[in-house]
Order: structure tokens, then C-alpha cells, then sequence
């Protein structure tokens, strides 16, 4: 027996080190360090917007700088409530419920929805989606991605009570769309409930940026549960849950990630509403982004790179080995612009990739820098 409980995380990551899969905290300085950044999920470029900043700053004045406490306790203010009454108002559902993180969100929904039951999961799913799969403690069916048919397969072979089926809305590295009314159709079909994760949807997909699910004509369906975090197009933190009074009130009775959660702080709840605001002020703001998101993956595209037409924000720049997107991202930086630099486990062996994210206030003059560090990418030959 080994003496040394520490030898193995030593080992471990040496082996790590030599597939090139170490990772390291960068902080970065206000400004990025300089570098456009096409690495955060500012979808919209709101969070730096003074109207957030000083939203921010005057609840903070008045409520203090944390919530005190979890929801059921103190950690609810009448800022929680209003945020709740207008995100739903928003993206058409009828209710909300606010969580510290879009993260504890999924955790809240799958595994208190899915506690017990079937859960059929993508296998592109976000990793706060495999977590909260296994704390269903639910039988879990990964299918292949995007595959309506195997979705329809697994809820006809289930022998299980009740059932959900999970899904990223856009998935978060290669930035496609989900089926989302082939598999509505399918957990209707089979008595389910359709649970969408809007993460990288809300505010760029959708009539006004109100998400995939509105966009697929399904807000108002009552068998369909939507996760959304506050942190990527709305600039702030948090995250919070939609759906039927009956799935809010078994989260507030059950959902341990809820209940035993401290409350957003209101610093935080204020900017989102802020957010909502300005996405309500500014239309134009979601296709703004989406447009980006297209010049972005055009000229990915034009220098012979591979890459994915963008359903929302996300455009993938697909490298390989983990190598190359680590060359590949340190090629940008030297031309001036940060990208997500993506490498197992976050994505499959192979499928190593720059993510480019676009901004709804990138200018031509940005887009013309993108252009120029690309190139030296591509001139790099960094391929499989």
C-alpha cells in the first residue's frame, strides 16, 4: 500500500501533461489584456454596459452585497420575484424559478424531474446535464446526438413511471440546434416531460432573442421545462428554471439544488433585469449577434478551416489533437484575439476545436482583426 495519498493525483497529472490536457487559472485584466475577446459568452456585450453597472450598484447599496441566505429563508427578495415574474414574462412560460447558477439550474430540474425515472440524455449534452443525470439516481439512456429516433426508442422500451427527455437547446462547442419539435412530439408521445436547456439560446435565438423553444412555436406547451442561465447574453449571474407551477412548486418542496442553494445575490438579480430591458429596447441586439456568429464562421470557412454553420452565437473552429487548438489559440493571442481553446473531456478525442463566440456589438474593424489572425492560423497547417 502506498503511503502517500498524493502520488496518484502526481501521476495522474503527468499523464495529463504529456496528452496535453493540463489546465491552468489565467486571470485576465479588465480589458482581456488587450485582445478581443471571442472567448466569453457576452453574446449581447452587456456586461460591461454602465445601465447593468449601475443597476448592479444601487441594489447593492440597498440590499447589500449578498442575499443572506437560501430562498427559503431570507434569500428572497422582492428582486428575485420580479426577475421570476419577467423572465417568464419574457420567454412565455408560466413561471420562474432564480438559482445561483445556470448550472445548479439543470441540477434543480433533471435530477429532481428525473428522480427515480427514465432519463434520456444527448450525448453532446452539456457536463452540468451529465451531472445532473446521475444525481437522478434515475435510469440514464445517453442517446447518439441529435437522433429523434433512438430518443422515441428509449421512451417506448421504458418500464419506468415517468420519464424526461434532456437536451441542449444550442449546444455549447459545435453551436448546432437541437430538434427540439421532433422531440417534443416524441415525449408527447410517450408521456414526457421535455426538458431544453437555453444556455446558449436565450437572447440570440427566437423572436427577439426569446429563445429556441419560443422559436419552435413549444413556450407554451405545459410538458416542456426550459433551464436558462443569466450570465452569458443577459451579462449578469444566475440562472433559473421555467416551466408549469407544478414543476416550480416540486423545486421549491424537492429540489435540493434549490433548496439547499444561497440566494443569487441582488446584485446580480438587478443587472439581469437590467438586461432584459435593454434586449427589450434593443430588438435588434439577437440578430445582431447571429449575424456576427455568421461573418465569424464565413471566414473560418474561407481560409480552409473547419468549422459548423451557427445556429445562435457559437462557431467552432475544429483542430483535432489537443495540441493544435492549444497552438492554434496561442496564434490568435499573438494576433490580438482570445478564443475558447476546447480539449477532452469537454469535447470527444479528436474533435479538439477553437470556439469562437460572437458578439452583437463586434464592429467591421474587429471582424477585420478575426480575419487577419485566422489566416495565420490556417497558414499554420494546424489540422488532424
Amino acid at each position: 500500500m502506498n503511503s502517500d495519498p498524493l502520488e496518484r493525483l502526481r501521476t495522474a497529472a503527468a499523464a495529463r501533461e504529456a496528452a496535453g490536457l493540463r489546465r491552468a487559472l489565467r486571470p485576465r485584466t479588465p480589458d482581456h489584456d488587450g485582445l478581443l475577446d471571442l472567448a466569453s459568452n457576452d453574446y449581447l456585450g452587456l456586461s460591461r454596459d454602465p445601465r447593468l453597472a449601475e443597476a448592479a450598484a444601487r441594489a447593492a447599496r440597498e440590499w447589500g452585497t449578498g442575499s443572506t441566505g437560501s430562498r427559503l429563508v431570507t434569500g428572497s427578495t422582492t428582486l428575485h420575484a420580479e426577475l421570476e415574474r419577467r423572465l417568464a414574462s419574457f420567454m412565455d412560460a408560466p413561471r420562474a424559478l432564480v438559482l445561483s447558477s445556470g448550472y445548479l439550474a439543470n441540477l434543480a430540474a433533471v435530477a429532481t424531474l428525473g428522480a427515480g425515472g427514465l432519463v434520456v440524455s444527448d450525448e453532446g449534452n452539456h457536463a452540468s446535464i451529465i451531472d445532473a443525470c446521475r444525481l437522478s439516481r434515475g435510469r440514464v439512456v445517453i442517446t447518439p446526438h441529435k437522433d429523434v429516433d433512438a430518443v422515441e426508442k428509449a421512451l417506448a422500451d421504458r418500464t419506468e413511471s415517468h420519464a424526461i427527455v434532456v437536451t441542449d437547446a444550442v449546444f455549447s462547442v459545435d453551436g448546432d440546434l437541437a430538434p427540439l419539435a421532433g422531440l417534443h412530439a416524441a415525449a408527447a408521445r410517450h408521456g414526457a416531460l421535455l426538458v431544453v436547456d437555453e444556455a446558449h439560446s436565450l437572447g440570440v435565438t427566437g423572436e427577439d432573442g426569446r429563445g429556441a423553444v419560443h422559436a419552435a412555436g413549444l413556450a407554451g406547451a405545459p410538458d416542456v421545462v426550459r433551464t436558462v442561465t443569466l450570465s452569458k447574453s443577459l451579462g449578469s449571474q444566475g440562472g433559473a428554471v421555467l416551466g408549469a407551477p407544478e414543476v416550480v412548486e416540486a423545486l421549491v418542496d424537492t429540489g435540493r439544488a434549490f433548496i439547499f442553494d444561497t440566494g443569487l445575490a441582488p446584485a446580480s438579480v438587478a443587472a439581469a433585469l437590467a438586461a432584459l430591458d435593454m434586449v427589450s429596447d434593443h430588438p435588434d441586439l439577437p440578430g445582431r449577434a447571429r449575424a456576427n456568429a455568421r461573418a465569424l464562421a464565413g471566414a473560418v470557412r474561407d481560409r480552409g478551416l473547419a468549422t459548423a454553420e451557427p445556429a445562435a452565437a457559437v462557431v467552432p473552429v475544429v483542430l483535432g489533437p489537443p495540441e493544435a487548438a492549444l497552438a492554434a489559440a496561442a496564434v490568435l493571442a499573438d494576433h490580438g484575439v482570445r478564443a475558447g481553446c476546447f480539449r477532452p473531456p469537454s469535447v470527444p478525442a479528436g474533435r479538439s476545436c477553437l470556439r469562437l463566440t460572437a458578439r452583437a456589438n463586434l464592429s467591421s474593424d474587429d471582424l477585420a482583426v478575426i480575419g487577419r489572425a485566422l489566416t495565420a492560423v490556417a497558414e499554420m497547417k494546424v489540422s488532424v
